[in-house]
């Protein structure tokens, strides 16, 4: 996606990533920084979310106001009119299955090309899922040529062989889910780029190279659902999306001190911990009751024991999709990473060390940013959002390398290829990630776009959101 002034002067992909959250809507402006090589954020826009539930839109019309208003925000605050959009799918219908490829190709002496690993992905992506999902990632974990087992992807380009296998990770969604989301991108007005699954991309934003390498399971916490994408080897080898987050938190303290959403709301991200043992019962806080009853007193100690059995119930959850990966603890050197506006809880942290028995850390999406990008943006909050920018540009940048590549050596490649490929269907890199799109989608010259001892504390107003 590209700014039409930036793209005359080098060339520079601007891109737009839209996180479409149970609790709030932000779309993020951002663009490469050539010295750096960091993003740069040149604007972004949030909204209030209405009508989604868990990840899953249930009200078009309101989704599609909530995302006019982000943008506008957006192209405002950045002077860049918004045409085309990165959008972050998650919710409790994504899951993940590995499967496996063999092929025998035709000519063991030719080296294994860029163009040939697309291929198999395309293939791939058109593998039989169940009714009513659609593939929208095709990540290959490693490659197996000729009996040399454990080879990545960035490894196998160049080489030779004959006989092949290749382990991959499918990630599916709902059909339905995916269309709700497509209508009202639509009907606010924007072309949907491509979907990117939630987790992948908030790792993008708060985790670097070192962290996938070592093994690190990362955690997003929104508003709606917990996100868990477990990284080994700098491969994705699981991902999960657990049904509880900062919303079940909050009805939990609702019902259980019996006040209003938005009282237990507040009090959770003013007053909130995980961890009832860092509070006192001469810890009050005292909450105005309705027109003509009396305040309500909550302990500080009560409200953390809420908080905490849903906590934990969250964290034993994430222990188990660790387990369901297959790997000892000792394979995750980087531990876990906490992200997302629940991420903020005090002594959360705490908690998820010892239900996990792995080091934990809060992850900020401020590591890939430009120091003159807006500072707010540092916030977990934002860890989806700027995540898309993140992949966006450099799917960009790959989709625009492997093309002229793809020129240079079409000719070659015609008269000898070493695998029966499709030779109608020109190969997008992020096919997996586009559905319903042409198999290759052209690029546009967007003229368009233009730029926190006791206390007996009184109720104070909204602060910053854990959800």
């Amino acid at each position: 996606m590209e700014a039409n002034y930036q793209e005359k002067e080098d060339n520079t992909d601007v891109v737009v990533g839209l996180d479409i959250g149970t609790t709030k809507v932000v779309a993020v402006v951002g663009c490469r920084d050539k010295a750096s090589g960091k993003i740069r954020i040149l604007g972004y826009g949030r909204t209030e979310s209405v009508g989604v539930v868990r990840g899953a839109v249930i009200n078009l019309d309101k989704t599609a106001d909530a995302v006019r208003r982000a943008v506008a925000e957006a192209s405002a605050n950045s002077s860049v009119e918004i045409v085309e959009v990165y959008v972050g799918i998650a919710g409790q219908h994504i899951k993940s299955f590995r499967t496996d490829i063999n092929y025998v190709r035709e000519n063991r002496d030719a080296v294994f090309t860029r163009q040939e690993i697309e291929d198999l992905k395309r293939k791939m992506s058109s593998s039989k899922v169940q009714p009513g999902e659609r593939i929208i990632h095709v990540i290959p974990q490693t490659f197996e040529v000729d009996g040399v087992a454990d080879i990545q992807e960035e490894d196998v380009v160049g080489m030779v062989g004959s006989d092949v296998k290749v382990y991959f990770n499918i990630i599916t969604a709902d059909a339905g889910a995916m269309s709700n989301i497509q209508r009202s991108v639509e009907m606010a007005g924007l072309d949907l780029r491509g979907f990117i699954l939630e987790p992948l991309v908030s790792a993008e934003a708060v985790l670097d190279d070192n962290d996938k390498e070592a093994g690190v399971v990362l955690v997003d916490i929104g508003g709606g659902t917990t996100d868990v994408a477990i990284f080994k080897n700098s491969i994705l080898c699981h991902t999960a999306v657990i049904p509880l987050a900062g919303n079940a938190i909050t009805s939990d303290i609702r019902i259980g001190c019996n006040i209003l959403p938005k009282q237990a709301e507040s009090l959770k991200v003013k007053f909130g911990s995980a961890l009832p043992s860092e509070n006192s019962d001469e810890q009050i806080v005292s909450i105005p009751g309705l027109k003509g009853r009396p305040a309500k007193e909550i302990s500080l100690k009560q409200l953390a024991g809420i908080i905490g059995a849903r906590v934990e119930e969250i964290f034993s959850s994430v222990a188990c999709e660790i387990n369901n990966c297959g790997c000892d603890l000792d394979h995750f050197i980087g531990g876990i990473v906490l992200t997302g506006g629940g991420s903020k809880l005090k002594h959360i942290d705490k908690v998820c060390e010892y239900l996990t028995q792995l080091d934990t850390r809060l992850g900020r999406p401020k590591e890939h940013i430009t120091s003159d990008s807006p500072q707010e943006l540092g916030d977990p909050v934002f860890a989806t959002a700027i995540g898309l920018v993140i992949y966006g540009i450099r799917c960009e940048e790959e989709n625009r390398i492997f093309h002229v590549e793809l020129g240079h050596h079409e000719q070659e490649e015609e008269e000898q290829c070493p695998v029966a490929v499709r030779e109608d269907v020109e190969v997008d890199v992020e096919t997996s990630a586009k559905v319903d799109e042409e198999p290759v989608r052209e690029k546009k010259g967007f003229n368009k776009w233009g730029r926190m001892r006791d206390y007996i504390v009184r109720w104070l107003g909204d602060d910053d959101d854990v959800q």
